[in-house]
């Protein structure tokens, strides 16, 4: 067992190197107040000027390199649906087909 310790003697600052590095890995980050709401600055600026979308009401967004995903109060009226997948394409490129708007719950 010394034996095996005394080769690893040489190794020792190679050893706490790779120690401390998984460590530093492991170790929990705190980022913020603990409320984070999981949305993306792109959610969260679409939300912000969907919702002043005459007739949208609350808006909640969901953004991916998949598409968009957009869930309104005013959803059931097609002159909202349309001007919210326009709004959304100009933003993020995406064509209607990648754009879904949906009608919120109530």
């Amino acid at each position: 067992m010394s034996g095996m310790i005394g080769k690893l003697g040489k190794y020792k600052y190679l050893l706490l190197l790779l120690i401390l590095g998984l460590g530093l890995l492991l170790w929990p980050t705190g980022g913020g107040d603990g409320h984070d709401t999981g949305r993306t600055e792109q959610e969260a600026r679409l939300e912000e000027v969907l919702c002043r979308i005459e007739g949208a009401g609350s808006v909640s967004v969901l953004y991916s390199d998949e598409g968009v995903a957009v869930v309104c109060e005013g959803a059931s009226s097609a002159r909202v649906r349309l001007d919210i997948v326009n709004a959304v394409s100009a933003y993020t490129g995406f064509g209607s087909d990648r754009i879904e708007v949906l009608g919120m719950e109530r």
